[in-house]
């Protein structure tokens, strides 16, 4: 049998991390590696590991000792590198591996082929076809364990679909072939999106086994993290602002939101170079519209949006906001050289517009776009030029 490298940081996570290290010794036995990672704990997590090292040699720990977190786009590539076998799975500390599942994971993954546990978890999350809800505790000294095990069998479907999340194994060459996670999304939120759509524009083919599973604590690292200010079902404010600011860098290098279908797998939608150039701006909409666009000419000054956002992104803001005198009409003949420029009065915007400009790319692949102009809602759209950038991106790089 082959043998699988399972990958899981942590941070302030110790009661979960003992319990998923647990599991996957007592239901896998010692055959499989294990890398672990404590992220700057405060909890006893360090210690714990040098103690589990001292009587497991098939594992690997490792240490940030501080003062700030890394992040598991930081992790996820170091442990990769560190990584012993052909074969990784990336494993939230919240996550029981119940026996089997490595058989599972093997009798699928390939070459070129990402594998998918199906998640069994409490309900703190809302239902989706993609995984099963049913509570077997919500905490690791309340879980029920036998109960669990003695039930997996009901669960089990003889099938597969193409979904792709955590947790999720891969041919080490393959995700280097995409050049691992990208910094963008450091210290993470986003970032498994990011990388999924990266690897199905490599053609990558995922599946997602209903015969393996994990139980899912769901969200402990950071979301409901009591460390990071969480709760079960509470957004820690830690998580808020992550997720909120590597959304807008997904926009930024995606051009869309995250798009997946209902199993979860990704949607890749063309990505366009656009310039916005906009009228009667103010500083409101420079922010709601800047993610959306690869420049954007206004008529507002646009330094004191860049000294605070700047330090959210790692694209450089002052090669992509211009300050344009704008009177009366559009004016053209200022070097814009974007592919497709779209051109709005912003004292005409509504929530509509907003609406259009979040399903631009559809609409621009609709059009079946040809050199010329043409109009949607209150946007006059001119395309220079016919080119997409998707698979530009599949490497990491801004």
């Amino acid at each position: 049998m082959k043998t699988i490298s399972f990958i899981s940081p942590s941070r302030n996570n110790l009661s979960y991390l003992k319990w998923m290290y647990n599991s996957i010794r007592k239901n896998l036995g010692y055959v499989h590696e294990i890398l672990l990672a404590d992220d700057f704990s405060e909890d006893g997590t360090w210690e714990w590991l040098q103690e589990i090292k001292k009587t497991d040699h098939n594992i690997q720990i490792f240490r940030n000792n501080g003062p700030e977190r890394k992040g598991i786009v930081h992790w996820y590539d170091y442990l990769c590198e560190q990584a012993s076998n052909d074969i990784v799975m990336f494993l939230h500390a919240d996550m029981y591996v119940p026996p089997k599942l490595d058989e599972e994971i093997l009798k699928h993954i390939k070459p070129g082929v990402v594998v998918t546990a199906t998640r069994i978890e409490p309900s703190l999350h809302p239902p989706g076809p993609e995984k099963i809800l049913a509570d077997y505790g919500i905490e690791p000294e309340e879980f029920e364990e036998h109960k669990f095990l003695n039930d997996l069998d009901k669960f089990k479907q003889n099938k597969t679909t193409e979904g792709v999340f955590a947790p999720w194994a891969i041919y080490k060459d393959d995700y280097w072939g995409v050049s691992g996670h990208d910094k963008l999304f450091a210290p993470q939120s986003k970032e498994d999106s990011d990388i999924f759509n990266r690897l199905h524009l490599n053609g990558c083919k995922f599946i997602q086994t209903w015969d393996g599973f994990v139980y899912h604590m769901t969200s402990r690292g950071s979301r409901f993290n009591p460390w990071s200010g969480g709760a079960p079902g509470k957004d820690s404010p830690e998580w808020v602002h992550t997720t909120t600011k590597n959304m807008r860098n997904f926009i930024r290098k995606w051009g869309t939101m995250v798009k997946h279908d209902s199993l979860m797998k990704p949607i890749v939608t063309p990505k366009y170079d656009i310039g916005f150039v906009v009228k009667n701006c103010n500083g409101q909409l420079l922010e709601l519209l800047e993610p959306w666009c690869s420049t954007m000419y206004v008529d507002v000054d646009v330094q004191n949006y860049i000294d605070k956002e700047q330090p959210n992104t790692m694209f450089d803001l002052s090669k992509k906001l211009h300050y344009l005198r704008i009177q009366k009409e559009y004016v053209f003949d200022v070097g814009i050289q974007n592919d497709i420029e779209v051109r709005v009065d912003g004292g005409k915007f509504t929530q509509n517009s907003f609406n259009v400009i979040q399903q631009l790319s559809e609409i621009l692949t609709d059009e079946e776009l040809e050199v010329g102009d043409f109009e949607v809602d209150i946007f006059k759209i001119n395309v220079n030029k016919v080119k997409t950038y998707e698979k530009e991106l599949i490497k990491c790089g801004v």
